[in-house]
């Protein structure tokens, strides 16, 4: 969906305030203003930042950044830099699983070509029917350990922090619960965080079922973290939860918005 287009949905579905935050880029804030203006929607200017951690790939979601700011668009633009090796190998790794012409299909989706990612190559093999949605396509192709997983060296949890913050923003550790980590390793993942100037996590999501929702309160708590709702939306075929269906937050949370 475009910027204009998901703000739109959000407005049908009486959402009050909405962050756009693309991966790794910002391009897509300027089209979405202009719709929030136009449907009285309080856009908020966001981005997720792709990040390498301990053979982990997590994303940092960055709140009320200023996204003009030249720190935060410089690393950006470093960030962005691997993207297009990656889905080119991505694509010869899916070619050698039998699936050709996937970097063609993955790229339709974007209108930036340097922001190609396995969501968009997992919306392409639903698309061309190779899977019956994209949970499967990760499941099958995507995900680590598949055919056509490619890892790639990110930027690190501190430098993403410091992009974010360096903006005017604040950093919010997006849908943990989707990270392969034990208890030991999440714990460690929070006071990281934390420790290089992380604000928030993401508590209910998209991406967390209702069970997960407590745990990750108290885990807010215990490492001094704001709690934040993000529906992770990225299309109505490819999202686990619709715009404005979350539930609010545990008792006990300390929202995040009452920051911005």
């Amino acid at each position: 969906m475009q910027p204009a287009e998901v703000v739109q949905r959000a407005a049908e579905r009486g959402v009050k305030v909405l962050a756009l935050t693309d991966h790794d880029g910002l391009s897509g804030l300027p089209e979405a203003r202009g719709a929030a203006e136009a449907s009285g929607i309080r856009l908020v200017d966001g981005v997720e930042v792709s990040v390498s951690w301990r053979g982990h790939t997590i994303h940092v979601v960055g709140l009320a950044i200023d996204p003009h700011h030249e720190v935060l668009v410089a690393g950006l633009l470093a960030n962005r830099g691997g993207r297009n090796g990656r889905a080119e190998r991505i694509a010869a790794q899916l070619e050698k699983a039998g699936i050709p012409g996937t970097l063609k299909g993955a790229s339709a989706y974007v209108t930036n070509p340097d922001l190609v990612s396995r969501a968009h190559f997992a919306r392409h093999l639903v698309d061309s029917g190779h899977v019956k949605n994209t949970q499967v396509a990760f499941d099958r192709y995507l995900g680590e350990g598949k055919p056509g997983y490619v890892e790639h060296e990110w930027a690190s949890l501190g430098e993403a922090v410091r992009w974010i913050a360096a903006a005017g923003g604040l950093a919010v550790l997006a849908h943990p619960g989707r990270y392969k980590l034990d208890d030991t390793g999440r714990g460690a993942l929070l006071g990281e965080f934390r420790d290089v100037g992380g604000t928030g996590v993401e508590v209910v999501t998209g991406s967390h079922t209702p069970d997960q929702y407590g745990y990750w309160a108290k885990r807010s708590i215990e490492y001094g973290l704001l709690a934040s709702v993000g529906s992770d939306f990225h299309g109505p075929r490819e999202s686990y939860r619709d715009l404005g269906d979350l539930p609010p937050l545990p008792s006990g949370c300390t929202p995040i918005w009452q920051r911005l």
